[in-house]
């Protein structure tokens, strides 16, 4: 199971940073920015084989699950 950033939108922060950048903004002027978008993934199949019972709630809320 893994929780974290969603990476398409970390991608996309990279391109509007880079794009202030490109039109003149100075790096150290710009903000930090944190992500907002996180994703839950479950790989089922890996709790299988380790013998663990993923409750159906869990799986409803995740955003991928591997089986």
């Amino acid at each position: 199971m893994s929780y974290g950033a969603n990476r398409a939108d970390l991608w996309r922060q990279v391109g509007v940073y880079t794009g202030r950048i490109l039109k003149g903004a100075k790096a150290a002027d710009l903000p930090v920015l944190q992500p907002t978008k996180f994703e839950l993934v479950i790989n089922l199949k890996t709790a299988k084989a380790l013998g663990l019972t993923v409750p159906t709630t869990l799986l409803a809320t995740a955003d991928e699950v591997i089986e």
